[in-house]
């Protein structure tokens, strides 16, 4: 099959829309400025009316693949561009959403504040008898009192409930607070200086002086 004039001359037309097009979409791209976004996300903290710093936050361009995530003082500074959408994400918080707006200045700054993501299952009654009713008559046949006078008072000694405090494992949501500080500071201190305490001169100045103080306690 021969190629015509007519039919080179459709092709080559074609070819030429298309790269005007694309010419057309990277000028564009082109003129969309380079801002330099800051911020500090917060968490919220309804029970005590205040906010307090989240570390460990993931702030991307789901599009662009870029990103950064929060230090431990819930500071983060990334470079974005107009009209880009920004992700704002942290495991057992609500997802916030926001779009660059044109016309922003070369320095942003923003404050975020993540509201925590509580998902409520329904109520769940788990009881070692087969129906409610015998339930009931195992409770009436304990013949249980219905005054406190038969409460043992050891229980409710405050040096032992401190101490059950004092001793309480963290739950998951402490666990999770303290993986994100530890991960957080290991980041922040990935380039910095380690010292090493068997170098320091004071610290073996006060080593033999411990010495020096359990010798005379011995002779004494």
């Amino acid at each position: 099959m021969k190629l015509t004039i007519k039919n080179a001359a459709g092709i080559a037309l074609v070819i030429a829309c298309v790269f005007g097009a694309l010419d057309t979409a990277f000028a564009q791209a082109q003129k969309r400025r380079v801002i330099q976004l800051s911020g500090v996300v917060l968490e919220e903290d309804s029970a005590a009316n205040n906010s307090r710093p989240l570390a460990g936050v993931h702030v991307y361009v789901p599009k662009a693949g870029r990103g950064t995530t929060t230090n431990n003082m819930g500071f983060f500074s990334m470079p974005v561009l107009e009209k880009d959408e920004i992700v704002v994400s942290i495991v057992g918080f609500e997802k916030h959403t926001f779009t660059v707006p044109e016309g922003s200045p070369e320095y942003q700054t923003l404050v975020i504040t993540m509201t925590l993501d509580t998902t409520y299952l329904p109520e769940v009654v788990f009881m070692p008898f087969p129906t409610e009713e015998v339930f009931k008559q195992a409770v009436l046949a304990m013949n249980m009192p219905l005054d406190n006078n038969d409460i043992d008072k050891r229980n409710f000694n405050q040096e032992l409930m401190a101490l059950m405090l004092k001793t309480t494992p963290m739950d998951g949501y402490q666990n999770q607070r303290y993986y994100l500080d530890q991960w957080a500071g290991s980041a922040n201190n990935r380039f910095q200086p380690v010292s090493n305490p068997f170098l320091n001169p004071f610290n073996w100045a006060k080593f033999f002086s411990s010495l020096n103080k359990d010798k005379k306690k011995k002779k004494k």
